[in-house]
């Protein structure tokens, strides 16, 4: 088993871009937890960070993050096309890591990686912040206590409009871009989430002139009858609202609803009732906890996000691309 940590959990993070910045401001808020290193592939950028949220070690480059002895846990926030190398190279140094989803561009690659974890026998979580979310995990019980019934569909959708910034990571093949892997994961991860894994996949993309998919959608079939009907854009703004359907009802969950503070239970026979959840910070505050807890005590994987629902994910994100014909220059 992995080590059991009793003292603050001590935190690194590779990368320094956007998302690196929202983790940082949540891991000062997060109790027992040190924010002690971070990782850039320029020392003055790991500078600036480092001062900015005021954490004593810093490194020029990544091999030095995941040789740092006074580190715990690595959590990687580098572009999609990285993941794989960069969880890699922590796990071989020792560390535990959780890794910005997607959690890597192919189930292939995500195999190495849960192996090669397993091997060091260190902690690894993909970082689909959503799983964690008090709404969701509110969301799954109403939906088990049968108060909108037995459910039969699913609707949600994630898109916006990149199409501001052509030129980049959104629209680029070598870094893993494409609506599937950057938020179409979203609503898929939902659909698992209600149903479990699906047992027919249909989906369409429309494959822009990058060569990734500019928007998706996909219909997810189910042995009980029941049916996931989802969407993901990068070039279009959609009501990033998600739907639960039952035989005794609906459940709306109130947009953003992959980061949403409500969703509204229509019961046949009741009144609407809304549930309401304020987001701690910037939302990353409940996947740190649930790492920390995990770390402190000796888990190799989370409960509520196995390995094998992560490999699960990218089997049938697999699948609708190769349908597509879509592959990425590193596949």
């Amino acid at each position: 088993m992995p080590p059991t940590i009793y003292r603050p959990v001590r935190w690194g993070i590779l990368g320094a871009g956007h998302i690196a910045h929202k983790f940082a401001g949540d891991l000062l808020m997060s109790p027992d937890c040190r924010l002690t290193a971070v990782a850039s592939r320029s020392r003055e950028k790991a500078d600036r960070f480092a001062v900015q949220f005021d954490i004593p070690r810093r490194h020029g480059d990544y091999q030095g993050l995941a040789d740092d002895p006074e580190i715990d846990v690595v959590y990687v926030a580098t572009p999609h096309a990285f993941h794989r190398d960069h969880v890699l190279l922590c796990l071989r140094a020792g560390k535990s890591v959780l890794c910005e989803k997607p959690f890597a561009l192919n189930r292939a690659q995500a195999e190495e990686m849960s192996k090669t974890a397993w091997k060091a026998d260190r902690f690894l979580m993909e970082a689909v912040w959503t799983r964690f979310m008090p709404h969701i995990l509110a969301l799954q019980e109403t939906v088990r206590s049968g108060a909108i019934g037995e459910i039969r569909t699913l609707t949600a959708d994630f898109g916006f409009s990149g199409a501001g910034y052509p030129d980049g990571r959104l629209f680029s093949p070598a870094l893993g871009g494409g609506a599937l892997l950057d938020v179409g994961i979203y609503p898929v991860t939902l659909a698992f989430i209600l149903f479990g894994q699906p047992q027919t996949v249909q989906s369409m993309a429309r494959i822009g002139a990058t060569g990734v998919d500019e928007q998706c959608g996909m219909l997810f079939g189910y042995d009980n009858g029941g049916m996931a009907v989802l969407f993901a854009s990068i070039i279009g703004q959609t009501a990033q609202e998600a739907v639960i359907s039952g035989t005794g009802g609906r459940i709306v969950v109130h947009a953003p609803w992959w980061r949403s503070s409500q969703f509204t239970v229509h019961a046949d026979g009741r009144d609407p009732e809304t549930v309401q959840l304020p987001m701690r910070g910037n939302g990353f505050v409940y996947e740190i906890a649930e790492t920390a807890r995990c770390l402190r005590e000796g888990k190799r994987e989370s409960e509520i996000l196995p390995l094998s629902e992560t490999l699960a994910v990218m089997s049938v994100m697999d699948r609708m691309r190769e349908s597509w014909g879509m592959k990425y220059p590193s596949e």
